[in-house]
């Protein structure tokens, strides 16, 4: 009897690592974008105050308004061809893409300004659509996404309204200006750290002001801003900063006076 005992357990053993050591179920179902949208609660909307900022002794000038000797192409690396104009930089949605800064950065403070022009058309998120990547891992709309547009009296999800790091963080509060005039992001940003295996060691960070007003308090990210799916972390340790050019059908952003400190 305790032979066969013995053998009973030794089979339901042999059962279980078995089972153990199958691969977990796998899908061919993809993702939805909208599956990641949060469109309630708004954030409250807050008037800013009128006041920009100019650059400190020790910025960096990343748009200084007569040209843009700072910045490529993302997809090759050539001279950008974006249109500067009466100090101006204006996206150009003629296939070229997004644009990113030659230099790298880690942690630094960022000042940028935006316009969506006054004749702005379309609705959610096909109305005046850009971003401010913080940190550009790749082509495309690979990295960190503090996201730009027209969220004057424009609804979309909240996730990825104008102030949101896109499909991560709700902004604060809304301090849309209306399209035709300047608005403003002071971003102080935190790069992830990663151990040598490229697992991560420390996450990012971002607080935004958006117009004057905190919108984003030293938020965690949980990894690279996706438009469908999950965000993940993979290593990298210096960045440029990229623009985008979104394929939406609306008239193009502006940008203004673009600086950044560095920091220990």
């Amino acid at each position: 009897m305790r032979l066969f005992r013995l053998s009973i357990l030794a089979a339901l053993i042999a059962a279980t690592a078995s089972a153990a050591q199958q691969p977990a179920p796998t899908t061919d179902i993809k993702p939805k974008p909208e599956e990641t949208e949060i469109w309630k609660p708004a954030p409250p909307v807050v008037t800013p105050a009128a006041t920009i900022t100019a650059p400190p002794s020790d910025a960096i000038i990343l748009f200084n308004g007569k040209n843009t000797d700072e910045w490529v192409k993302v997809k090759d690396h050539t001279p950008v061809t974006w249109a500067v104009h009466k100090g101006i930089l204006t996206v150009v949605k003629d296939g070229t893409g997004n644009i990113e800064t030659k230099r790298r950065f880690k942690d630094y403070q960022l000042h940028i300004e935006w316009r969506i022009p006054p004749n702005i058309t379309g609705t959610s998120q096909a109305r005046g659509n850009s971003g401010v990547f913080l940190a550009s891992t790749g082509l495309g709309d690979d990295g960190y996404e503090l996201q730009v547009l027209d969220n004057y009296q424009n609804e979309t999800y909240v996730n990825g309204m104008a102030g949101s790091l896109y499909k991560q963080a709700i902004p604060l509060a809304n301090a849309a200006r209306k399209p035709g005039e300047w608005q403003s992001y002071d971003v102080v940003w935190t790069a992830p750290t990663f151990n040598e295996d490229g697992s991560l060691k420390t996450p990012a960070y971002a607080t935004v002001f958006w117009n004057g007003v905190v919108v984003e308090n030293h938020f965690e990210l949980k990894g690279q801003t996706l438009y469908i799916g999950k965000p993940f972390y993979k290593k990298y340790d210096t960045a440029p900063i990229k623009l985008q050019a979104h394929g939406d059908k609306s008239e193009p952003v502006s940008f203004r006076n673009i600086w950044v400190r560095e920091l220990p």
